[in-house]
């Protein structure tokens, strides 16, 4: 049997990580998560590790069980010097300790730890199954929804049911019925209509009502740069044009979304990939 595990999946992992850790069975328990780190700065975390977490390993079980489990929520976000000193723990404690990992992003986990543990790796969940889990949760709880909104909570999600599950909870908070409009303002997502709207309208050469129709998803779901570009990039694959001019238009978007990450001013690019945009569109006109 595997004595170290890593779980991956987007958002949800912890929850299973915690479910398989559950599943060990006749084991002692404790689980570290990232709130228990808050208060550490990064450069302080491998003193916790050598500290707390080692206090813990180095121990023996207790009530009769075979070995204890130390759960680490988020391990993706501890530094490489944290993760070196967490592999030196792992080792010389895998007698009488097996550590369960759960991250987002196996690449950030580092060779050392990935080579000694088995890897399981989760996929987001179905659209129906997310679906069916909230409408039961919207009956017990009594919370009327349309079934629109209920679509909208499940888009936002992306397979996420902590994530669709969180979205339900601020909407339902709001006002007496979940509607498709509470939803998307709620969630700091634009509508994808809206956000397609926009696109074909600069795709048409209306550079104007393209920029209007930007500052209007920008004002009335109070969203950043870095939230509209990613719904643009999702929005591409539901445009009508040929497929080199979707990834031209995908290679752009990545090209402005690093700028603004990197601290260009929001506006200017956006505007920017509006205009490529117009030019894209004004080379099909011209081939009509």
């Amino acid at each position: 049997m595997a004595k170290r595990v890593i779980v991956i999946g987007s958002g949800a992992a912890g929850m299973k990580a915690a479910s398989a850790a559950r599943a060990a069975g006749d084991a002692d328990i404790t689980v570290f998560t990232e709130e228990e780190h808050v208060s550490y700065s990064p450069c302080a975390i491998p003193f916790v590790i050598e500290g707390k977490i080692k206090d813990f390993a180095r121990t023996s079980p207790i009530g009769g069980s075979s070995f204890k489990i130390i759960f680490l929520d988020e391990a993706d976000a501890l530094t490489s010097d944290a993760q070196a000193a967490l592999r030196r723990t792992m080792e010389k404690y895998s007698a009488n300790c097996r550590f369960v990992l759960s991250c987002n992003y196996s690449s950030k986990i580092i060779e050392p730890i990935q080579s000694r543990c088995a890897v399981f790796r989760f996929k987001p969940l179905r659209a129906e199954d997310v679906k069916e889990y909230l409408r039961r949760i919207a009956k017990e709880e009594k919370v009327p929804i349309t079934e629109d909104a209920l679509d909208a909570v499940v888009h936002v999600g992306e397979g996420d049911m902590r994530k669709s599950i969180n979205a339900l909870q601020v909407a339902a908070a709001i006002g007496n019925e979940v509607t498709l409009e509470v939803v998307y303002q709620t969630t700091g997502n634009a509508r994808p209509d809206e956000v397609l709207a926009m696109i074909e309208t600069a795709l048409s050469g209306d550079f104007v009502g393209a920029r209007n129709k930007l500052d209007e998803i920008l004002l009335t779901y109070g969203l950043s740069g870095e939230d509209i570009i990613k719904q643009i990039h999702r929005s591409f694959f539901d445009l009508s044009i040929p497929d080199y001019d979707k990834v031209m238009l995908i290679d752009k978007t990545g090209e402005i979304e690093f700028r603004i990450v990197e601290g260009s001013n929001e506006r200017i690019q956006l505007e920017s990939l509006l205009a490529h945009l117009v030019v894209v569109g004004d080379k099909h006109k011209g081939e009509r």
